[in-house]
């Protein structure tokens, strides 16, 4: 019995120790795979801090290389420009100086020949920035004297807008079929009294004005020396500050035309007010005319006038002067500007444009081709949309 009993205590005891080792080793493999799996963790977390350090630096890279970039783009862009700028001013002054050589050979080619040269080309010409010539008729002195009362300076006013500014303004008219006739010596006792008239060799007639466009335009460019030479109509309100201004930012544009841009249809009809005689030139029935701006307001630049006084006898004549004088500029090199604020209505489309900082350059009716009854009516539109007498004065030339 003794013996039994030892036999089973050892055999319990032994038990317990196995099961006391399993417990140790079952311990220490617990603590050895913490530590081995807990490292690599700790390395893949900062191995992903890295890879997302290196993202962002490479992303910071790639704004730094696009912003270079754009700058350098920006500053490729203002060279092109500068440089077309520079190919446009230098264009203009090429075409001005043949012009002008061209105007010159063809003086005296006149005087070889024996033909007698007006005495005013003749002179050193006067440097300007604008010639303004007013059309005007015989008929017209109320017009002139509304003109006058508005948007035409008087007197020294005149003349300092003139010298300080160089903005010409003159009235433009011929003489009588008869000479020396009553409606001369009105002309020139107007003149006396205002000092604002520019005479024409030409004999005035309603359906002579292709052809003193022509002579206004070549008269004018002997005289003075300007960037640009307008044409405008005697019942028409012009806001002189704004024209110029207008005119300034396409200086160093060569050969410009500048107007209310239209497409007429060409009237073939002999009963009709504007009818075209040559209609058969433009084609078929109901055809319309080539672009050209409207004839109550229109400029151009000193090259393209003395391109009208150099070729002035070759140039045709159409019905219609601002036809004519589209007509002239077909197939040059010429820049033609669509300024719709040479065409403002009268009040209240001016009115509205002006109160909202858009001054119209030139107002009239297009039922009327000018402002209807412009003598009573000149004042009011003056009135409510003039610029303000100051600021033909403070315009950027």
């Amino acid at each position: 019995m003794k013996g039994k009993a030892g036999a089973l205590e050892r055999r319990s005891s032994a038990r317990w120790r196995l099961m006391l080792l399993c417990a140790f080793s079952f311990g220490l493999g617990m603590l050895f795979t913490n530590r081995f799996w807990t490292a690599p963790d700790t390395s893949n977390h900062i191995m992903s801090q890295r890879r997302r350090q290196d993202q962002e630096l490479q992303l910071v890279s790639e704004d730094c290389n696009t912003k270079r970039k754009h700058g350098t783009d920006k500053d490729i862009m203002g060279e092109v420009t500068r440089t077309h700028e520079a190919i446009q001013l230098l264009d203009k002054s090429i075409s001005t100086l043949q012009m002008e050589l061209a105007a010159k050979r063809s003086t005296l080619e006149l005087v070889h020949k024996g033909v007698p040269v007006n005495s005013e080309t003749s002179q050193p010409r006067k440097k300007a920035f604008v010639v303004v010539g007013v059309n005007t008729a015989f008929s017209s002195r109320k017009r002139r004297d509304s003109v006058r009362e508005t948007w035409m300076p008087q007197g020294e006013k005149l003349l300092q807008l003139e010298e300080q500014k160089g903005i010409v303004i003159r009235f433009t008219i011929g003489h009588s079929a008869t000479s020396n006739s009553i409606l001369d010596k009105s002309i020139d006792a107007e003149d006396a009294q205002h000092h604002d008239f520019l005479r024409l060799d030409h004999v005035e007639g309603y359906h002579e004005l292709s052809a003193k466009t022509k002579i206004f335009f070549s008269t004018a460019v002997g005289i003075w020396d300007a960037d640009f030479y307008v044409k405008v109509d005697d019942d028409v309100h012009v806001n002189l500050g704004m024209l110029a201004t207008t005119l300034a930012r396409h200086k160093a544009k060569p050969r410009t035309y500048i107007g209310c841009m239209k497409s007429g249809p060409v009237l073939a009809d002999k009963n009709l007010k504007y009818h075209e005689p040559e209609a058969w030139k433009f084609g078929e029935d109901g055809n319309k005319y080539f672009r050209h701006a409207t004839g109550q307001i229109y400029a151009i630049s000193k090259d393209l006038a003395t391109y009208i006084s150099i070729n002035q006898p070759i140039l045709h004549k159409y019905a219609n002067e601002d036809v004519s004088l589209g007509s002239w500029f077909i197939g040059l090199e010429v820049n033609h500007i669509d300024e719709r604020n040479m065409c403002c209505g009268t009040p209240p489309d001016c009115e509205w444009k002006g109160q909202a900082g858009n001054v119209c350059v030139a107002s009239f009716d297009w039922s009327c081709s000018g402002i209807c009854k412009s003598v009573e009516r000149l004042k009011d539109v003056h009135a409510r949309c003039g610029e303000g007498d100051s600021s033909v004065w403070s315009a950027l030339i």
